[in-house]
């Protein structure tokens, strides 16, 4: 008995090391360069993307797609009483990294994505900076290209939140940030169509009537405190526990 099991034993784990070697096509290459990556950014691309080879997304997963703000959150199943959902946030990407970094998504074919992302597009430390346009242009784009390669998958766009860095930068470029956001937002909501993504307009629960982040819900103006969490948590639970 021993004799017939070992060999299935043997295929079984070469098969599924063969499985794993063959998922590398679905990430980025480590030489990839990254349009509006800062330093730090760049570096943090290529560790995270690693953790992500060594525990791929499982089909039917719901994910959480986005930067440092979504990795934040850790344990989405967790913090919203759902099972199957997957983290993949990486502090400090941009929308062109999330693009180059899409055929995972697509290729496990999840049952929904949830997308927060733009923020380090338009508030980075990289030579030059794109224009809002170019990253509400960018977050459609990202949704079209799940959803033409996936179609069952039920595309949620999140809108980007509020910021305050009034000490870090400075009263007109705070404003600067404050415009820039509500114009990716803007492009966000007019290109909405139901058959592609729907939008969650997560910028509502935490903007203030000076159209800064309410204070309490970050702990430094642009990433979430726990209570900034709790509020997106609520915000968005009914909908997540709608997916089938």
């Amino acid at each position: 008995m021993k004799k017939i099991l070992l060999p299935f034993l043997f295929l079984s784990i070469f098969s599924y090391c063969q499985d794993k070697a063959n998922l590398d096509h679905l990430y980025p290459p480590e030489n990839i360069k990254i349009k509006y990556h800062d330093d730090w950014g760049k570096n943090n691309y290529k560790k995270i993307i690693k953790e992500f080879k060594k525990s791929p997304l499982e089909f039917r997963d719901i994910v959480f797609l986005g930067n440092s703000i979504t990795q934040g959150g850790k344990d989405w199943s967790k913090r919203l009483s759902y099972p199957n959902i997957k983290n993949r946030g990486i502090g400090g990407d941009v929308t062109d990294g999330v693009l180059a970094r899409i055929n995972e998504i697509t290729y496990f074919k999840p049952r929904a994505v949830f997308l927060l992302i733009g923020i380090n597009d338009l508030y980075n430390n990289s030579p030059s900076t794109p224009s809002p346009e170019y990253v509400g242009n960018n977050i459609v784009k990202i949704a079209n290209v799940i959803k033409n390669n996936s179609p069952n998958t039920q595309v949620f766009v999140q809108t980007i939140l509020p910021i305050n860095r009034l000490k870090e930068v400075g009263l007109f470029n705070n404003e600067k940030h404050k415009k820039n956001i509500k114009k990716v937002n803007s492009i966000i909501k007019l290109n909405e169509d139901n058959s592609i993504y729907n939008v969650i307009d997560l910028y509502s629960a935490f903007v203030n009537s000076k159209g800064f982040i309410i204070k309490d819900l970050s702990y430094d103006g642009v990433h979430l405190s726990e209570k900034g969490y709790q509020v997106w948590v609520d915000f968005i639970r009914s909908t997540v526990h709608s997916i089938k």
